[in-house]
């Protein structure tokens, strides 16, 4: 257990490559489990094959990923000023590696990709519910700016 929290607080932060897709469609699936860990393969994929739109930043060591921040830019952004915010598109770290600054690490990561490109806001979103993600990012310095809900139509 001690070699393990050694492994989890030393977690390396960087950017994402095709050799991690495995991984990281594992990592996606856990976030958002509607999709399929294939469906999510083929997603990172078309990431890795479209040129880049954003960046996809990953936690741990050589054997083992336990984390992952998507981030990209928007024109617009609930709550922002200016038409260029850098987004957090979905942060996920495994729950044994919780608690350990390996989130925290993501996000500061994608906060710096994001200044680089030129964006002087940051945001992000979670599900109203899902109250200990509310929390992590309060912990993080972000302000709840307001709750929307979301709805869709067919057009068929």
């Amino acid at each position: 257990m001690v070699a393990m929290r050694e492994t989890l607080d030393s977690a390396e932060v960087r950017h994402a490559t095709l050799d991690d897709a495995a991984s990281l469609a594992r990592l996606r699936h856990a976030l958002w489990p509607d999709g399929s860990e294939a469906e999510h393969l083929q997603e990172v994929h078309r990431f890795f094959g479209d040129g880049r739109r954003g960046a996809v930043l990953v936690a741990g060591n050589q054997s083992r990923l336990v984390g992952f921040a998507e981030v990209s830019i928007r024109s617009y952004a609930e709550g922002c000023r200016t038409d260029r915010v850098g987004y957090l598109e979905g942060w996920f770290v495994e729950p044994e590696a919780r608690r350990r600054g390996v989130g925290r690490r993501l996000v500061i990561a994608a906060e710096e990709w994001a200044r680089s490109h030129g964006c002087v806001e940051f945001a992000s979103d979670a599900e109203a519910a899902n109250e200990s993600s509310a929390a992590a990012h309060r912990a993080l310095g972000f302000a709840e700016v307001g709750m929307i809900r979301c709805f869709r139509k067919d057009l068929r």
